[in-house]
């Protein structure tokens, strides 16, 4: 049940293109804090639906508030300096090496070649979909983009792994979220102009991206790592360029390629290799 539910956060994380291009006007770090606010609105639903104490302090340690502000705000703002310093094709690559290194974390010490060689398969069906066969320039000029979407990779999959290592309530996702919020309001303070007047479809793809993929998705995902298979779940979110072409594909916002076939079959047989439990012979006495 709880690999199914992290298997939620990463179908939710498909989305993410798709809303992304409801709010692409809106400056990222005003749109991280909307987001991330809706996140913690989500605990104090949760809280008052269940009748529990509406302001109860979470029981995270400092170093676990650590960790995970730095992983949650880190990644989203090495992400955006990335994104500013890099082109997107080589950057959204090295961002998708954090499931290879999440997978060799989560491995045992015996399943730790079985962990790179799936995500090395897994990634080569990243690399297919987003290059679609059109090769990559690594250029001098965007080393500085490089290494933040490096950070990235690392944050993320460092983020997710010590996560899933402590005995803290998920709900304590919900105050991380209040304090990556405050800290996105200062980041725009500091980096942008903030936008007022909202569309319909821009609040509208807020709203859904702080329920979903920029939010709700990180409960999902904190307790799909915390109580399910946490090297499955390394192994599928490579799906996740996938499930994201496929809906923008259905949604008539990118063209079909055979790249997304052959993407699947790589990840999925990442995947199984990732996952294949070691046979065990018997000897007859």
């Amino acid at each position: 049940m709880a690999t199914h539910i992290g298997f939620l956060a990463i179908f939710s994380w498909g989305l993410l293109a798709l809303l992304g291009n409801l709010t692409k006007a809106l400056p990222a770090f005003e749109l991280l804090f909307i987001c991330f606010s809706i996140s913690f609105i989500i605990l104090l639903v949760k809280r008052v639906a269940t009748k529990q104490p509406l302001l109860t302090p979470p029981k995270l340690s400092k170093k676990q508030i650590i960790i995970g502000v730095t992983g949650l705000f880190g990644f989203h703002f090495c992400y955006f300096m990335a994104l500013k310093y890099g082109p997107l094709i080589e950057v959204s690559l090295i961002v998708y090496l954090w499931p290879l290194l999440l997978g060799v974390f989560v491995a045992t010490p015996g399943a730790k070649f079985k962990a790179i060689l799936g995500g090395l398969l897994g990634f080569l069906g990243t690399l297919s979909l987003i290059t679609d066969g059109s090769g990559l320039s690594i250029n001098s000029e965007y080393y500085l983009g490089y290494f933040f979407a490096g950070c990235c990779a690392v944050l993320w999959s460092s983020y997710s792994y010590l996560m899933s290592q402590f005995n803290s309530h998920v709900d304590d996702i919900g105050w991380l979220s209040l304090i990556v919020a405050v800290l996105a309001l200062f980041a725009h303070f500091y980096f942008e102009t903030t936008v007022i007047n909202l569309s319909v479809s821009q609040c509208l793809g807020a709203i859904l991206l702080g329920l979903g993929p920029v939010g709700g998705a990180f409960y999902l995902w904190d307790y799909g790592l915390k109580f399910g298979n946490r090297t499955l779940l390394a192994s599928f979110s490579f799906l996740t360029p996938v499930l994201s072409t496929f809906i923008l594909i259905l949604a008539s916002q990118a063209p079909f390629s055979w790249s997304v076939f052959i993407a699947l079959a790589l990840i999925l047989l990442g995947a199984a290799i990732s996952n294949k439990k070691p046979s065990i012979s018997l000897k007859k006495a």
